[in-house]
């Protein structure tokens, strides 16, 4: 593993050390993205499973949260969000098969539990909400995006654990930008059906007679609809596809390539503190 991409609050670190942020209630939340030099993450593109396994050993490590608690879905670009119990905690980290199903979203407020999130030019989200010692993270392409599952993420912060929206910060990740990402009619209809007059914000027309797609104004204007500080929404704003030197990118590279990820976790408190 040479180095990882780290975003906490807005901060982005490379290397293998990242600080902890303590905040005002005592809890302690670590978040970050990983880059391709950290490995492929992903055990569903035809890697070695023990390959990947140790590169999400290797990240378990900086994270500080071991890979028996990590907690991943199976992410078919749907929008539903699943709220991760003791019972849950290990689900999906060391195989596919016993991912959560038909899952694109997680929730806790359980310590020592990494949510984890895979991709390789669709958005990832991470979400924390320190008041109410809350987190989730979120995998949204085209199809996540239009579903508007970071506002359902933080709709279910609010039912689940009391969140109040403008308490939660959320960090948008590396995804394919708008200056690779083109999009025809089908997709087009989706997005207008879904923002209305402010798909006019997010869709450029382009010299192909198609249109280019902007994901992560796309999420922020569902995120600030869904009552998120515009100020508590922090993005990276790094494309995947103009940077496969430093992420993956499934369009670039013709579907053939890996998966880096995002995760967040609550730390558990140690002793003494």
């Amino acid at each position: 593993m040479e180095s990882l991409s780290f975003s906490l609050c807005g901060v982005v670190r490379f290397g293998c050390e990242m600080e902890r942020m303590r905040t005002v209630s005592e809890s302690r939340i670590v978040a970050c993205f990983t880059t391709r030099q950290g490995g492929n993450l992903g055990l569903h593109v035809g890697d070695d499973p023990q390959q990947v396994l140790q590169n999400r050993e290797g990240i378990a490590r900086v994270v500080g949260v071991p890979l028996h608690a990590w907690v991943a879905g199976n992410q078919v670009h749907g929008s539903t969000v699943t709220v991760v119990t003791e019972e849950l905690i290990g689900r999906g980290a060391q195989t596919q098969e016993d991912q959560l199903p038909d899952t694109d979203a997680l929730i806790t407020n359980l310590p020592g539990v990494a949510l984890s999130t895979y991709a390789a030019d669709c958005v990832p989200l991470l979400l924390w909400d320190a008041t109410q010692g809350a987190v989730g993270a979120a995998h949204a392409g085209w199809k996540g995006t239009v579903a508007k599952i970071g506002a359902k993420t933080v709709a279910a912060m609010t039912s689940e654990y009391g969140c109040a929206p403008r308490d939660i910060i959320v960090k948008i990740g590396p995804s394919i930008g708008k200056c690779c990402y083109e999009v025809d009619g089908p997709v087009i209809a989706a997005v207008r059906e879904a923002f209305g007059a402010a798909a006019d914000s997010i869709l450029t027309p382009n010299e192909n007679g198609r249109w280019q797609l902007d994901l992560w104004q796309a999420n922020e204007l569902a995120l600030l609809d869904a009552g998120v500080l515009p100020e508590h929404i922090l993005r990276e704003d790094h494309c995947t596809s103009c940077r496969v030197d430093t992420y993956f990118s499934y369009r670039k590279e013709q579907g053939k390539t890996g998966r880096h990820a995002g995760v967040i976790a609550l730390l558990q408190e140690k002793e003494g503190n």
